[in-house]
């Protein structure tokens, strides 16, 4: 594996969550920059240093509410 995704979204309880895609880690943090240390710490956890990803991918997504 070269690199795995997290999909990243806003949480109004806690900042924010990420959920990698096709894999069972998941983490949370106050700010982005706090979340990016617990997705490179996850990751560090979750796989062995032969089989860890190069790349770590944050995917952001935002929603938005527009009145018509």
């Amino acid at each position: 594996m070269t690199e795995i995704i997290f999909l990243v979204e806003e949480d109004p309880e806690s900042g924010y969550v990420a959920r990698a895609i096709d894999k069972a880690i998941f983490t949370q943090a106050d700010t982005l920059e706090e979340l990016r240390l617990m997705v490179r710490d996850a990751v560090q956890c979750h796989f062995d240093d032969a089989d860890r990803p190069q790349l770590i991918r944050l995917h952001i997504v935002r929603e938005e509410v527009i009145a018509s």
